[in-house]
């Protein structure tokens, strides 16, 4: 060797030597040396003594030959290993900068403000969001504006990072820190200890990423431990999971992306993982692979979980949630080889939830044929099941956008087959829409679900020993389903108009035959037939026929009264339609019966027993019909007395 090398190579020795780690205190003692105590890059440090020191260590490199294959091992090691005085000096260089550089990545990290984080929450951003995006996500930090404080530091380089705008990256620390790393980290791989380098680099930010996980609400639970929750738990723990995944994944992930791009983009590291197509793919996997496989492994839970009706749209919130959340992900962990495996997880998940959401819309139809009530509501009011499935379907119309998407085959011949113990199986209607909306296979399941709700509906009402009541239930339910697909465009959309009006008409059937079964016997009593003596005909009335037809009139309003005053009709407009019809068919055949014959019974013995109302009296009391409890008493004016 040359001699002005050799001495150039003997003064980076000394300048290495005075920061040797592994030395005793003694080597903390020599002037203007530092030991353990005191580091090179703390931020607050002589910067002339740390460039003197990353000088040393490239002279060292330039000059002195590479360790043997067997004498390269973890530093601490090798620097007691003895041999060339230059290498050992390298060796202690790399101790020296495995430790500055854990104590920058531990001492100099910024704050990471969760409620910074926070905002990413409530991002939902499609692909045409994405292309305009507000003046807000314009203005938030973006790749290039950090690089320009990096590339003004002694990184020296121009970064070709991107990230989609959906992203938020967070400064981890400041550009002076972000500096000092990529110079420690360039030194160390480019001597061959990479694979230190990135596990020390994972052992301080692997904490840090779990860490801003948990601050931001993510739990750490086993699948076990999710399946094993109340549904009501868990459907709290799904709201504020896609808060905190959306917030970890658009800003702790990204920020930690960017992170490892900005201090080991294009250094030749070596990792156990064979060689990667970035440098940054190892050390960025090392340190959030374990918190993205615990974030993504509640909604893999989910995904696997027990399918019932309630959880549906939940699901679909998480399905939307991961869907709108993939761009990121894919731009964030696709790109790396090391990485990659987490974007394969979060689409398996996508496409587990998506046929969770079919197979729960499948159990939901066949729950709705099998329903196994057999006790009928009182007073014919509405059931239950109609609410329940009304309310369902309005929500499914609600989620059209990601149902129609997921939805792709109509009702299979399986959920058409009627439960065991069911008479018959209900036939699907032939219809031909001319909504296009109505003639997705989602609205197909939607009119199969309301096939099936008619027909159970059909099988509750026979369980009424009356039959008026029977039809006054199928009306009010009837009546419920129609008023609850016009209310929701949406719905009414997907169900298309013309079978609207196949409901609308068998409402109206359901309440003519009520009314035809409920009033007949009523309206009977006010017929003529049967009243005339034959043989007669200036007197061919028979009063003792005309006391017993207006005592059976009587009989049989009372009887009216007393018994649909019980029954309910919860619609305030249709019990009013109700009573009107109702009137209009009774009080003008009453009061034209009563015109015909009063005067043959108030010209005979208490005519008050006979003849109890007026029409006026009746119009009152049919007020309290259909009002779902017993009649209260009324000081009915009577026509005598």
């Amino acid at each position: 060797m040359e001699g002005s090398a050799a001495e150039e190579l003997e003064a980076a020795e000394r300048v290495v030597m005075r920061w040797d780690s592994t030395a005793s205190a003694a080597s903390s003692s020599g002037g203007g040396g530092g030991g353990d105590d005191q580091m090179l890059f703390d931020g607050t440090a002589d910067r002339a003594e740390a460039e003197r020191f990353l000088r040393a260590v490239d002279d060292l490199r330039r000059l002195a030959p590479p360790p043997s294959p067997a004498s390269a091992g973890s530093p601490r090691r090798a620097s007691s290993a003895g041999g060339a005085a230059a290498c050992t000096a390298l060796q202690v260089a790399m101790a020296r900068l495995e430790d500055e550089f854990r104590h920058v990545l531990s001492a100099r990290a910024l704050d990471l403000e969760i409620e910074a984080l926070a905002g990413l929450s409530s991002l939902s951003m499609s692909s045409s969001d994405r292309r305009n995006s507000d003046a807000t996500e314009a203005a938030a930090p973006a790749g290039d504006d950090d690089d320009s404080s990096v590339t003004s530091s002694s990184v020296g380089r121009r970064s070709s990072y991107r990230s989609l705008q959906s992203i938020r990256e967070i400064d981890l620390f400041p550009a002076d820190a972000i500096a000092d790393l990529h110079a420690i980290a360039s030194r160390m791989a480019a001597a061959g200890y990479g694979r230190e380098c990135v596990q020390v680099y994972a052992s301080v930010r692997k904490p840090a990423v779990d860490s801003a996980l948990r601050r931001l609400g993510v739990e750490k639970l086993s699948i076990g431990d999710v399946q094993r929750l109340e549904w009501d738990a868990l459907e709290a723990k799904i709201r504020r999971w896609i808060r905190a995944a959306r917030a970890a994944v658009r800003g702790v992930f990204a920020s930690e992306r960017r992170l490892c791009f900005h201090i080991f983009h294009d250094l030749p590291l070596c990792t156990s993982t064979a060689t990667a197509t970035a440098a940054d793919d190892a050390p960025f996997a090392e340190a959030v692979k374990g918190a993205a496989l615990q974030l993504f492994g509640f909604a893999e839970a989910i995904s696997i979980g027990r399918r019932s009706p309630e959880k549906l749209f939940k699901i679909i919130d998480l399905h939307d949630a991961l869907s709108d959340m993939l761009p990121d992900i894919s731009d964030i962990f696709a790109a790396s080889k090391a990485a990659e495996s987490i974007y394969v997880q979060a689409a398996e998940i996508r496409s587990r939830l998506a046929d969770a959401v079919r197979g729960i819309l499948s159990e939901f139809e066949n729950a709705v044929l099998r329903d196994p009530s057999k006790t009928p509501v009182p007073g014919g009011t509405i059931h239950p099941l109609t609410r329940y499935v009304m309310n369902y379907s309005t929500l499914i119309s609600d989620y059209k956008a990601t149902l129609s998407e997921l939805i792709i085959s109509r009702p299979s011949a399986s959920s058409r087959t009627a439960a065991e113990g069911n008479e018959a199986t209900p036939a699907f209607p032939d219809l031909d829409p001319a909504d296009l909306d109505s003639k997705l296979p989602l609205a197909t399941h939607l009119v199969w679900i309301t096939v099936v709700l008619e027909h159970n509906l059909e099988s509750k009402a026979s369980l009424y020993k009356d039959a008026a009541l029977s039809h006054l239930f199928l009306m009010n339910n009837v009546h419920y389903i129609v008023h609850k697909v016009k209310d929701s465009a949406e719905l009414r959309g997907l169900i298309g108009d013309e079978y609207l009006k196949r409901l609308t008409g068998k409402f109206r059937q359901a309440a003519t035959s009520y009314q035809r079964t409920a009033w007949l016997k009523v309206l009977n009593c006010l017929r003529d037939e049967g009243l005339h003596v034959s043989g007669g005909f200036s007197s061919g009335i028979s009063k003792s026929a005309l006391r017993e037809r207006f005592k059976a009139f009587n009989a049989a309003f009372e009887e009216a009264h007393r018994v649909q005053s019980v029954w309910y009709v919860p619609d305030t407009q249709l019990r009013e339609e109700l009573r009107i019809s109702i009137s209009e068919k009774v009080l003008p055949a009453y009061r034209s019966f009563l015109g015909r014959f009063r005067h043959h019974i108030e010209n005979s013995r208490h005519p008050e027993l006979y003849i109890k109302y007026t029409v006026e009296d009746l119009e009152i009391a049919m007020a309290d019909f259909f009002e779902g409890s017993p009649p209260p008493p009324h000081n009915r004016r009577r026509s005598h007395g």
